[in-house]
């Protein structure tokens, strides 16, 4: 259980993680922010509670692993590794310009930190169960997070995933769906409805739990229900908000990818660094 300190150390940690990825979607002018603003606080508590890792050693083989299959939402991510200490924060000033070593999807061979290549969606979710049953081959006692959009639960692929790591009993993989309701061109249900996702997963023998995906307690509390689980892998389906706290983002529909101007990213850096004062100060 998570004390009333370490709740606070958390979401400061998130706020810093979002100022840090405004910043880098706004300097460049365009980016993915609605996907990325919307799995910040499950960031927060992986990167700051949950995940085994050690940032002096990113390479360590024992370490937690995460697969962050929706990999347009990097800049999320390299904030939490910045923050972390996996690299130096002035590097975030480079996200997609040339020569940079953050991409605007994920990719494991440039960026110190990042376990997996991803972006294409579907594929995530496959690579994250090769990585958890490898690990259970070699005998380590590793967690494999896996992080997963909504709209990306309409490809086949993840399914054949899903049903081989039943089959597996990997109950060292935990799954998030990012239940934004919203992909890139449209509400999710209007586009191809995804029904009841628990109850998918559930069909096909996970665990499954469903939480406020910007609520600290519930999603620590969710992974640590979910290590208990012998057997069956896990899934958290997170309710989350598309752009959430993102002046601009937040509540518009085509929020997925967006051109963002110096005044847009000025106005939501201000209201974040405010409440990131208040919470200093609580």
């Amino acid at each position: 259980m998570l004390n009333q300190d370490k709740i606070k150390e958390l979401e400061i940690f998130a706020l810093k993680i979002k100022i840090e990825t405004i910043k880098q979607i706004g300097n460049l002018g365009f980016g993915h922010v609605g996907g990325a603003m919307s799995i910040i606080d499950t960031l927060a508590v992986l990167y700051g509670a949950a995940m085994n890792i050690d940032p002096n050693n990113p390479g360590w083989e024992d370490r937690d692993w995460l697969v962050c299959s929706k990999g347009h939402a990097g800049p999320a991510l390299y904030s939490a590794l910045a923050l972390k200490g996996y690299f130096p924060i002035e590097e975030l000033e480079t996200l997609n310009r040339p020569g940079t070593n953050l991409p605007s999807h994920c990719d494991r061979n440039k960026t110190i930190g990042v376990d997996m290549t991803t972006g294409s969606l579907g594929q995530g979710a496959s690579l994250a169960v090769g990585i958890a049953l490898g690990n259970r081959m070699d005998g380590r006692d590793s967690y494999t997070y896996l992080i997963l959009g909504d709209g990306e639960l309409q490809e086949g692929q993840v399914w054949e995933s899903v049903l081989l790591a039943a089959h597996e009993k990997l109950d060292k993989l935990i799954a998030f769906v990012d239940y934004n309701k919203q992909q890139l061109d449209g509400y999710v249900k209007d586009i191809n409805d995804l029904g009841d996702i628990k109850a998918k997963f559930e069909s096909f023998n996970w665990h499954a739990q469903e939480v406020d995906g910007h609520n600290i307690k519930q999603i620590y509390e969710a992974i640590a229900n979910a290590k208990k689980v012998k057997g069956r892998p896990s899934v958290i389906v997170l309710h989350t908000i598309k752009g959430k706290d993102c002046s601009f983002a937040e509540g518009i529909v085509n929020n997925h990818h967006m051109t963002v101007s110096r005044e847009q990213m000025n106005e939501a850096l201000a209201v974040l660094e405010e409440k990131l004062n208040k919470a200093v100060r609580a």
